[in-house]
């Protein structure tokens, strides 16, 4: 006679896998919120009001908002000849020809809120890095200027905010 087999329950192997995954999860997540946004601001536009407005919309009526004060977010990339704001959505076309080229400008320092820390002064030991980070800027748009050798749509110049 067979004594009875104790019954296995999906479950609980289930559980097992489970849960160091969503340990992992959780630790990466408290990870990223610890993580403080730098905040670097100028007086130039102190008054104006910003529209807020999402990459697409300003890429698609871009004529719309010629001369007008905007606040966006997307990627910002840098390189030779290249200072541009992007699309932070992965699928979307990342040719020059869809960015936002950004004309940071002496005049309008930016200097992290509440220091007198400057975005593109030597801190800490190192520069502050922009590159392939996701930002959020402020400042005016200009459809006739295009950026260098006319690639980008339009520029963002007198730049008065960048959070990273």
């Amino acid at each position: 006679m067979a004594l009875p087999q104790p019954q296995q329950y999906p479950f609980r192997s289930m559980r097992t896998r489970i849960l160091p995954l969503l340990f992992v999860v959780t630790a990466i997540g408290l990870q990223s919120c610890s993580h403080k946004r730098q905040v670097f601001i100028s007086e130039c536009d102190d008054g104006v009001a910003f529209k807020k407005v999402s990459f697409s919309k300003l890429m698609d009526s871009i004529e719309n908002y010629d001369q007008q004060y905007i606040e966006v977010s997307g990627k910002y990339e840098e390189g030779k000849e290249l200072s541009a704001l992007f699309n932070d959505q992965t699928l979307i076309n990342t040719t020059a020809g869809n960015a936002l080229w950004v004309n940071f400008n002496p005049d309008c320092p930016l200097y992290l809120a509440g220091t007198h820390h400057g975005l593109f002064e030597y801190n800490d030991g190192q520069f502050t890095r922009l590159n392939n980070k996701s930002i959020v800027i402020r400042g005016r748009v200009d459809v006739r200027n295009k950026g260098s050798h006319q690639r980008c749509k339009a520029t963002i110049d007198r730049v008065s905010l960048v959070s990273l």
